[in-house]
């Protein structure tokens, strides 16, 4: 379809959390990780199917939006930081500012959008005060925009800031958020905890560069699905001695670099050293372990290499990103268990930015946001048809994993530059295992 969608601006409003923040709360401290994080918002959007028995779309948007407002009200109470400002690189004022909330009118059906999801569509579909990412995220740390279609469908953009949550507390607000949405629900909703400087202290030392702001530049970004029948046999293919139980993550990951790296060689014409940055939730690797109720940034990064001399084999860069994986949970047990961690971080840091800026190595982030259940979001008018990030500025090299609908596949978003790309979905190994972007099914 084409990119520009026909979109009425309903209403804006400010919705503040059901119950004042407690005076002792006021004030958060950002952890060391938190202070790392770039002033951008993590976006989502999750898409929603009408009720065909629903004729009157206008009076059921109406009674929807109220439903997503009320219910936004009492989950900032739980997540009170949501609602406040980041009064520095230090900490956020939490003095019940509120949340950012739209509700528009999309002059299509949910369909038209569904057939070949693309970015450019999906942006128009976040809050639009994204874009401005500097100024927004010092006033408002959560925006949201309830869009809803002609045919009775909706699609819900959140934007949160990275400075006080990763793609784990963004997946943690959104299911609480929706428990709270369902009237009859009657599950417990746990409380979230917001302590990471008191486990992450902050430094009084320069803080650098995240490597993702210095991969910044002219790419092309293409979304491809992984079904889990493929995954099964892509698994089995990845199995070595060394690692006889790869991960869907895994084989997954070891694939899409394979095929980004084979591409950038053939148009350099050289072989070329690569690193893979692939982020890792902490939480369960730290000593002692935290519970996912922890909210805020707890992602560390490890850098799996491979040489210019190496062969891209699959089940070597597997055994390459499982040993890292190995080594890093090592790493954290050993830093919180009496060494300075906060040190440590720093140097890590430090290291990746260098790996980034080099024009000797190909430097690849991978995110993964599966197993986050993020399709366990049921508002009241059941789960996601999909949902999926979103990509709002351009940075080459950049690949984001999330689960489909059924849990078993998986699908990635990867952004390379416009040479490797044209290389990277020809490649007959990715073709064999992923579809490029085909139209999710309503």
């Amino acid at each position: 379809m084409s990119v520009a969608l026909r979109i009425e601006i309903m209403q804006r409003e400010t919705i503040k959390p059901s119950s004042p923040t407690p005076l002792a709360l006021r004030s958060l401290k950002l952890s060391l990780l938190d202070q790392f994080m770039p002033m951008t918002h993590i976006p989502l959007v999750l898409f929603y199917r009408g009720n065909g028995n629903d004729t009157d779309h206008l009076g059921k948007a109406k009674e929807t939006s109220l439903r997503l407002k009320t219910s936004l009200c009492e989950a900032l109470t739980l997540f009170y930081p949501f609602a406040g400002r980041l009064r520095d690189n230090s900490s956020i004022e939490c003095d019940d500012h509120g949340a950012e909330y739209i509700e528009a009118r999309i002059h299509c059906i949910l369909s038209d959008i569904l057939r070949k999801p693309g970015t450019e569509v999906l942006k128009q579909l976040l809050p639009a005060a994204i874009g401005d990412a500097v100024i927004t995220a010092r006033d408002s740390q959560l925006l949201v925009q309830a869009s809803f279609f002609d045919c009775g469908g909706l699609a819900i953009g959140v934007g949160l800031s990275h400075k006080i949550a990763d793609a784990a507390t963004l997946a943690s607000f959104i299911k609480c958020w929706a428990a709270t949405a369902r009237s009859s629900s009657t599950e417990v909703i746990t409380s979230p905890v917001f302590m990471g400087a008191s486990i992450f202290p902050q430094m009084d030392l320069p803080i650098p560069m995240l490597p993702v702001d210095l991969i910044q530049g002219q790419s092309v970004l293409k979304r491809f699905v992984f079904e889990g029948p493929k995954i099964t046999a892509l698994r089995a293919k990845a199995i070595s001695a060394s690692v006889p139980n790869p991960t869907r993550v895994e084989s997954v990951t070891a694939l899409i670099w394979k095929c980004a790296m084979s591409a950038s060689r053939s148009n350099l014409g050289v072989p070329r050293k690569a690193v893979l940055s692939l982020t890792v939730n902490i939480r369960k690797r730290l000593v002692p372990a935290l519970p996912d109720s922890y909210g805020g940034n707890f992602v560390g990064r490890i850098s799996a290499r491979v040489e210019d001399h190496d062969d891209l084999e699959l089940q070597g860069i597997v055994s390459r990103i499982r040993k890292d994986l190995t080594e890093f949970g090592e790493h954290y047990a050993k830093i919180t268990q009496g060494g300075d961690i906060s040190l440590a971080i720093c140097k890590t840091v430090e290291d990746f930015g260098k790996m980034a800026m080099s024009k000797d190595i190909d430097y690849y982030k991978c995110t993964s946001w599966c197993n986050f259940e993020l399709y366990c979001a049921d508002f009241g008018w059941g789960k996601p048809t999909w949902l999926s990030p979103v990509f709002t500025r351009e940075r080459k090299n950049v690949v984001c994993l999330i689960d489909t609908r059924d849990g078993d596949g998986i699908e990635a978003w990867i952004n390379l530059s416009p040479e490797d790309m044209a290389l990277f979905e020809s490649n007959k190994e990715l073709i064999e295992f992923s579809a490029a972007n085909p139209s999710v099914s309503v």
